[in-house]
């Protein structure tokens, strides 16, 4: 693959390597360090000019120093005279922020951030070209950007370790935790033509369920719990227990981005789950040693195939429903 360069920004180096050995590609150098004052210092080690430029950084760990890491790297390799800058975001900093829905008094709603919109500006006012992510937590995100976004899905990836790995699978139920979610289960639920079921919920405050209502059958099923995301785990530990009082015979978890923060560790150790499976869009290896339920399914395919495509100038709508893993 002549004419590229692929780099990796400090948040999850070990998804870069594996994309960049699925590509038969050296990562690029570069350093990044901070000085005293927690700057972020960034300088490029090898010529960019007149190449296509790929950089990975996934918004987790330090998300506020990532992101400022990857838009100063973008910034270097624009000024240097690149000839295209693509960020590589598996998992979008504050995703999650892309609405105005704060609730409680009316006055409240204009003072709430579309922070997601926000993000998109600092990444296109930096340089970038296009921008490579997976699983957006809302797609309308795509629509903040003036420039082309490849919304990639971890569905192909998840169907295969479904199969692989569920021998009941032919007997399961896949089942939302939330009405949000709707449209992702029965995507996954018609691929392997069994039903679907979601869990309608009220909250209290943000990061509070209140009440939880199964909508479906789990009687006597397998019931795999699919979510793009799970931050304290509050949500899905909750839903757990809902499908087991219900009769499901076991209950899987199957999520994009692991986000993993506060209490979910202890919550997950002590919920009813089989496994909690999740891509490695965010680094587990650490969570792994403190929760052997958790288990990873490498997109570095996925990300590294999108990669290929863009740089070949070819369609990257062909991932969202076949990839070799």
């Amino acid at each position: 693959m002549p004419n590229i360069v692929l780099f990796s920004g400090s948040s999850h180096h070990d998804l870069s390597q594996r994309v960049a050995d699925r590509l038969g590609l050296e990562l690029g150098k570069v350093v990044t360090k901070k000085f005293s004052n927690q700057e972020t210092s960034v300088e490029i080690g090898e010529s960019v000019r007149g190449e296509d430029v790929y950089i990975i950084q996934s918004g987790c760990g330090e998300i506020n120093d990532n992101l400022m890491e990857l838009l100063i790297m973008i910034n270097a390799c624009k000024i240097a005279s690149s000839s295209r800058v693509t960020a590589v975001i598996p998992c979008f900093p504050y995703a999650r922020q892309d609405k105005k829905d704060k609730k409680g008094a009316v006055e409240r709603w204009s003072r709430a951030p579309i922070s997601a919109k926000l993000v998109a500006n600092m990444l296109s006012v930096a340089g970038a070209d296009h921008i490579i992510t997976m699983d957006l937590h809302a797609s309308q995100i795509q629509g903040f950007f003036d420039i082309p976004v490849d919304n990639l899905y971890a569905e192909p990836a998840v169907l295969q370790w479904i199969k692989e790995n569920i021998p009941e699978w032919k007997n399961c139920i896949i089942v939302s935790p939330d009405a949000g979610g709707a449209k992702r289960v029965t995507s996954i639920a018609d691929r392997l033509n069994v039903e679907f079921a979601l869990i309608h919920k009220e909250r209290k405050k943000a990061s509070e369920v209140d009440r939880m209502v199964l909508v479906g059958d789990v009687k006597d099923r397998v019931a795999i719990l699919v979510d793009d995301m799970a931050d304290t785990c509050g949500t899905i530990c909750h839903a757990a227990d809902k499908l087991v009082s219900a009769g499901a015979t076991k209950v899987y978890a199957i999520l994009t981005h692991g986000i993993f923060s506060g209490p979910a560790i202890s919550r997950i150790n002590n919920a009813a789950f089989e496994a909690v499976v999740v891509t490695n869009t965010i680094p587990q290896e650490e969570k792994m040693k403190h929760c052997p339920k958790i288990q990873f399914i490498d997109i570095s395919m996925i990300l590294a195939e999108a990669i290929r495509r863009t740089h070949n100038g070819e369609s990257v709508s062909f991932l969202f429903s076949h990839v070799p893993l």
